[in-house]
């Protein structure tokens, strides 16, 4: 068994710490934080999981500059899984709001790169927020698009078309 087998949290804690996220509305921010450090405390000292959701309170309660750092400890030492994509899409969110735009640009970029799964739509929505930031509006517009166009009930076709014409140029053209 590997160090972060050994530290996975188990199902229970992922089920309290569910429930405590579902329920950040009805605390004040610090309240939450410290509910969310408390279920941490329950964790192995150094837990990349532990550092992750310390980051994401943070954030959450509106001290991005807080959270950046603690995503990258947390990345930096091995997170994985569904929590290592959500601690690269937040951190990117959190460097766009602090005006580091460029970061948040290439963080997801590479995201967009690294794989694929359910939270495609959601890298790709922080990314063109990120890009309209930085005057690439039609790039930003394209990509929110083409997220879009697969949930929508008809039209699939031609939204991506269109949305894949904003950025490249149509071959009839010349």
């Amino acid at each position: 068994m590997n160090d972060h087998q050994k530290s996975a949290p188990d199902a229970a804690w992922e089920q309290r710490s569910a429930q405590a996220w579902a329920s950040i509305d009805a605390h004040t921010e610090e309240n939450f934080r410290a509910l969310i450090d408390s279920l941490v405390a329950e964790l192995p000292d150094g837990s990349a999981v532990g550092v992750f959701e310390r980051a994401a309170a943070f954030d959450s309660t509106g001290h991005s500059d807080l959270a950046v750092p603690l995503y990258r400890q947390a990345l930096d030492q091995g997170l994985t899984g569904e929590r290592r994509r959500r601690a690269v899409i937040q951190m990117a969110s959190s460097l766009r709001n602090l005006g580091r735009v460029e970061e948040s640009v290439k963080l997801l970029t590479e995201e967009m790169e690294a794989g694929s799964d359910h939270l495609d739509d959601a890298v790709r929505g922080f990314l063109a927020l990120a890009l309209a930031d930085v005057g690439r509006e039609r790039e930003a517009l394209s990509l929110a698009l083409r997220a879009l166009a697969p949930h929508l009930p008809r039209y699939q076709r031609s939204l991506g078309n269109y949305a894949r014409l904003l950025v490249e140029p149509d071959d009839e053209e010349g």
